[in-house]
């Protein structure tokens, strides 16, 4: 795809999050506990989710009809050849049956296996991250960056807290607790994809998270990259997509934050 063209993609995306983002806040204002519907074990979902998703998928099948989809509520998962969209349509959906300001609109477009465009609409702020492949990174229509923090020990850091899969929260709770020491301290914000988009605007230094899915990080990290930043999985590989684990920080906190995350994970 040329790059007019992902640019001018990007930008149609960013007025679907606007779009889809009111009906979300409209339905805030009324929704009730009665209508939660369970997926699994902490995991909810309800008809803003999956109404979300609908329309989400009915307009990017007009912006992009040979793309096929990633969805979290199953709207549409046919895969396309060379372009797939991922698609979380409320992350943080937690936060908004509570009442808790902070969740998004996520959405990402991959060619082949490649990130090649990605938003994330944080709706309480009204604050739109975007980025296209070689393109920069941007909030509400201003370049951003990660951080220039150069060490953990001057840096904020963001986590989420594992939801379903407790298999592996001996190494976890031990980063937790090695960073709870030797940072500036850790948050929860309940939402993966925004984040990303802090780091990537340099609000957090760093964020690691295992136990995820594609649709939570997929818009996020090529925002990361795009400002700027490095994202790998606990291996310090590629695999951070679809295997479940990630850590995204500014290039010179990365390297650090990989060390201490390996070296717990690796021992358990």
């Amino acid at each position: 795809m040329e790059i007019q063209e992902l640019q001018k993609l990007c930008i149609d995306v960013t007025l679907l999050t606007k779009e889809v983002g009111h009906f979300i806040l409209e339905e805030r204002k009324t929704f009730s506990q009665s209508q939660i519907e369970k997926k699994g074990h902490n995991d909810l979902v309800s008809y803003v989710d999956k109404t979300a998703e609908e329309r989400i998928v009915l307009k990017l099948k007009s912006l992009l009809p040979e793309a096929g989809f990633y969805t979290e509520e199953a709207t549409d998962n046919s895969k396309g050849e060379k372009y797939n969209w991922i698609i979380d349509p409320l992350d943080g959906t937690t936060n908004f049956i509570h009442g808790i300001p902070c969740f998004c609109i996520s959405i990402a477009l991959l060619e082949n296996d490649e990130l090649i465009l990605g938003v994330v609409h944080e709706l309480n702020l009204d604050e739109c991250f975007y980025a296209w492949k070689t393109g920069g990174a941007f909030m509400n229509g201003k370049s951003i960056s990660v951080s220039s923090i150069n060490k953990l020990s001057d840096s904020l850091i963001a986590t989420g807290f594992p939801y379903h899969n407790y298999d592996r929260m001996i190494p976890y709770m031990q980063v937790f607790d090695w960073c709870m020491r030797n940072t500036h301290g850790l948050r929860r914000l309940g939402s993966a994809a925004a984040d990303l988009a802090y780091v990537a605007c340099g609000r957090f230094e760093a964020f690691y998270e295992y136990g995820l899915n594609a649709w939570d990080v997929a818009g996020g990290a090529i925002i990361v990259k795009e400002a700027g930043g490095h994202v790998t999985d606990f291996n310090g590989g590629s695999n951070f997509i679809f295997g479940g684990e990630l850590i995204a920080a500014n290039k010179k906190v990365h390297t650090e934050m990989y060390n201490v995350i390996s070296t717990e994970f690796q021992k358990n």
